[in-house]
Parts: C-alpha cells; structure tokens; sequence
C-alpha cells in the first residue's frame, strides 16, 4: 500500500486541479483535502519506528497545512493554519541544521523577495482598503521566507524544491488575489503546491539518513522493508 500511494496521491490531486466543480463548496473542499490527507499518511507510512524529533516537526506541520486548505474560504483563519504549518516546518528543518556559506547567503535574494513582494501588496492593500489584511499578509510573507531558508540551511534537495514551490504557490494565490490575474492561476496553485507538500514529506527520509550518518558515521541506516 505505502508504494501506491504516491500514485493514489497523484489521481487525487488531478482529479481535483481539473475535474471538480467550483459547486457545491462542501465537495469542493472534501476533494481538495483528499490528497493532503493521502500525503500525511504517506509520511506517516514511510518512516522508520523511531521517529526522529524533526519528524515530527513536519508531520504537525502538514497536518496544520491541511486545516488551512479546508479554512482558506475565511482567507484570515487559513492563513494563520498555513502559517503555524510553517513555523513546524522551519523548526523541523532547523532541527537538521547542515551549515554553509553558501546555503546561508542564500537569505540575501530571499530577502530581496520579501521587500519586493511587501512592498507590492502594501500598495494593493492600500489601494483596495484592506488595511486590516496588510500585517497578516507581510507576517506570512516574513515566515514562509524563513521557510524556505531554513530547507535551504538542512542542505536537503527534495526539501529545498518543495519549499521553493510553496513559495511559488502562495506568490501566484496571493498576485492573484490582490493584486493582478494571473492565466491559469488556480492550475498554477494547485500543482505547485500539491508537489511541494509531497516533496516536503518525501524529504522526511532523506534528511532522516543524513542526520544519522553525522551522527553515527561507520553505522549502516535501517529502512522499513
């Protein structure tokens, strides 16, 4: 079962991003949850017994990701789920620490991102009198940044794509919703954002190996059969 479900989780995800109706929201939104929900169990399927702390760090944070996917039609609730998810992911990848020059610089363009995109949806937000929503939106700007900085910082390749589609993912459904349309944009969310949380979860082992070979070098790593 734990090889089949990432193509379950594919069928679902197509499924939705293309042949569920906007109506009625109820299913809208079941179908939505269906492939995070087959993601969580995946993650908790394809790990070792022993679960290391980080682990579980993620685990919560996709879970929480979950409940911002169903809460997302109150755009504020979602937001603050999507972004306590974050904070679990950027703990767990911490967690695993892998330092580097290079991998720390990383945070100057990153931070370049910030700026620019702060600066964009102030003005949207100004502009459409939705002042209310201005820290909230520069608040999740500031940590899905540290997010993705601190997969960088775990030197975790499927962890850093993963992270850096989330981004794109929530760039596009933000642009989109404040401040200009963008072609294809529900597409565009869905299959950056369904690919990132499965990367993210699918990470989980790799950076689990490396953790215990820093560790316990000369020791073999056990895998579930």
């Amino acid at each position: 079962m734990r090889k089949k479900l990432p193509i379950l989780i594919l069928l679902f995800a197509v499924l939705y991003i293309f042949f569920i109706p906007e109506q009625p929201t109820a299913m809208k939104i079941f179908f939505k949850l269906v492939p995070m929900l087959l993601i969580i169990l995946y993650t908790y399927r394809n790990q070792q017994e022993n679960k290391p702390i980080h682990y579980h760090f993620i685990f919560f944070g996709l879970i929480f990701c979950m409940f911002g996917d169903g809460l997302l039609i109150w755009f504020v609730v979602g937001l603050t789920a999507f972004l306590i998810g974050h904070i679990f992911y950027t703990i767990g990848f911490f967690k695993v620490w892998n330092y580097s020059l290079a991998r720390f610089l990383s945070f100057i363009p990153i931070l370049a991102y910030d700026i620019f995109m702060s600066s964009k949806f102030i003005t949207a937000l100004n502009y459409r009198n939705e002042n209310e929503l201005i820290i909230p939106v520069i608040l999740y700007i500031a940590v899905i940044s540290m997010m993705f900085w601190s997969a960088i910082m775990s030197g975790q390749l499927y962890a850093i794509i993963g992270s850096f589609l989330f981004v794109i993912s929530d760039s596009v459904l933000a642009w989109n919703k404040f401040i200009s349309s963008v072609p294809f944009s529900g597409s565009i969310i869905m299959i950056t954002y369904y690919t990132a949380q499965f990367l993210i979860a699918f990470s989980l082992f790799h950076l689990t190996v490396n953790q215990v070979k820093k560790q316990k070098p000369n020791t073999p790593i056990p895998t579930k059969g």
